[in-house]
């Protein structure tokens, strides 16, 4: 039987609390790397990567403010709240987006890696049984298009050019692939959202992933080092001590006066 669940009163409690859980792991995962990204502003190599990753970062906290949106729909608090008024072990973000922006080579293999694990995800949410979310993900995916396109021209670009170019990209790629392989954590809520038809198992998600990425990285000469362990925890509120960095940072302002109306 075709699943379809029109709204979010639709779903049962048990499937609400899965819903719940995507969503912050989705939300959180883009609040952060898109804070990461807008570090670059006014910092970036040449002009038109300075414009593009600062575009790009408003783009990913456009896309955290729309899933926190959806989760106060569903009973959670205010998106301002969500973004900016939880302590570190409450995040379920991914350690790959928590890590410091590094040099250039980092932030591109990073993104890069981000952005596929985020277009394959879209397209699943984007074919999937909730509905809600599956309008979201296709407005989120055309967005996310032109992130894929800029990344994959910068991999390229700079990982089969200069020597030097190639082995710091190298060097990011083999620091950072175990880290992009923990967006695809395994959850207790896996099976219950496959069985609903709203996402594939994570397991899923990461072969298509890989496959994805695998043609574009041996393009630009690059290569993913044999028998890497993922890096889990994030999903669960194990973070690395650069998230509580960030976090202070973020919710500076906010904590000033958690109330006030901008």
């Amino acid at each position: 039987m075709s699943l379809n669940y029109e709204n979010l009163a639709a779903l049962t409690p048990r499937l609400r609390e899965a819903v719940v859980n995507l969503l912050y792991r989705m939300a959180d995962d883009e609040l952060l790397i898109g804070h990461r990204d807008s570090e670059w502003t006014g910092h970036g190599p040449i002009l038109e990567a300075d414009i593009a990753v600062s575009s790009m970062a408003q783009d990913e906290m456009g896309h955290a403010q729309a899933y926190y949106q959806m989760l106060h729909e569903l009973g959670e608090a205010d998106p301002d709240t969500l973004a900016f008024g939880r302590k570190p072990r409450e995040y379920k973000c991914a350690a790959l987006v928590c890590l410091p922006k590094g040099d250039w080579a980092f932030t591109i293999v990073r993104q890069y890696l981000y952005d596929a694990a985020e277009m394959i995800r879209l397209t699943a949410f984007a074919a999937g049984s909730l509905r809600p979310l599956a309008q979201l993900a296709t407005k989120l995916r055309g967005e996310e298009k032109y992130h894929m396109m800029h990344g994959r021209g910068w991999v390229l670009r700079l990982g089969d050019s200069t020597p030097e170019s190639h082995e710091r990209m190298q060097a990011a790629l083999t620091q950072l692939y175990p880290y992009a392989m923990g967006l695809f954590e395994p959850t207790e809520y896996d099976e219950h959202l496959a069985q609903a038809g709203i996402c594939p198992r994570e397991d899923e998600l990461q072969r298509e992933w890989e496959s994805a990425v695998a043609p574009v990285l041996t393009e630009a000469g690059l290569k993913v080092p044999e028998h890497l362990e993922p890096v889990y925890g994030g999903r669960v509120g194990r973070h690395p001590a650069a998230l509580k960095e960030l976090l202070d940072s973020m919710q500076l302002v906010y904590k000033i006066d958690p109330g006030a109306k901008w």
